[in-house]
C-alpha cells in the first residue's frame, strides 16, 4: 500500500464523537496530485448543511515531489469556524486563544507536525435596515496548515476537537445540552 492509500485508510478509520457529524467531501483540485477532504458539523439540524453551532473542513494533500514549503510529501489544510456571543467576539485575545486550541489539540493527541502556519479571524457584525432585527453577531474562524509526521489519525482527531471547542463543546462535553444557536446568517 502506498503512502497516500495508507493515509486515506487512517483518516477513514477515525471514530468521531456523536455530536460531530463528519463526511467525506470532494477535495479541491489542482493543489496536489492526491487529496482527501472531510467536512464536519457540530450537531447539525440537517446533514450536508453547515451547522448553526460550528463547522470545519480538513484536507490532506499528498505530493510525492515534496514541495519545498511543505518540507515533506503531505500537507494538512484545515478550517474551523463558529458563531460567538458578541461580547466574546470583542476579546482582544480571542484569535490567540483559537490558535492555542489548535496547538493544544495537536499536542494532546501527540500529533507530530512542523511548518505550521495560519490565521485566526474574528468578525463582528451589526445588522441595519431589514437585517436590524438579527441584532449584533460575532464569529471566529481559524485557517491553518501544517506538515504532519507519523500517523494521520491523531491529526484528524485534533481537528475534530478544535471544531467542537470553537463551537463551545470542550472535550468531555459530548451529548450535553446546548441552549440556542449563536449563528449569525450575515457575513
Amino acid at each position: 500500500m502506498d503512502a497516500f492509500a495508507r493515509a486515506e485508510a487512517e483518516m477513514r478509520a477515525v471514530v468521531f464523537r456523536s455530536d460531530l457529524s463528519v463526511r467525506e467531501i470532494p477535495a479541491p483540485g489542482g493543489l496536489a496530485p492526491n487529496a482527501l477532504a472531510l467536512a464536519g458539523d457540530v450537531r447539525p439540524e440537517q446533514e450536508g448543511v453547515d451547522s448553526a453551532f460550528g463547522t470545519g473542513r480538513f484536507i490532506l494533500l499528498h505530493d510525492p515531489a515534496e514541495p519545498p514549503p511543505w518540507n515533506g510529501s503531505q500537507r494538512i489544510v484545515c478550517f474551523a469556524q463558529a458563531p460567538l456571543e458578541p461580547e466574546i467576539g470583542t476579546d482582544p485575545l480571542l484569535a490567540d486563544v483559537a490558535w492555542s486550541w489548535l496547538v493544544d489539540a495537536l499536542d494532546s493527541r501527540s500529533a507530530a507536525y512542523h511548518s505550521a502556519s495560519g490565521t485566526a479571524t474574528k468578525t463582528l457584525s451589526k445588522g441595519f435596515g431589514s437585517l436590524a432585527a438579527e441584532g449584533d453577531g460575532a464569529q471566529i474562524e481559524l485557517r491553518a496548515s501544517w506538515s504532519p509526521e507519523g500517523p494521520l489519525g491523531p491529526h484528524v482527531e485534533a481537528w475534530a476537537e478544535l471544531v467542537c471547542m470553537l463551537a463551545g463543546l470542550p472535550p468531555g462535553s459530548e451529548d450535553i445540552a446546548v441552549f440556542g444557536s449563536r449563528r449569525v446568517t450575515r457575513g
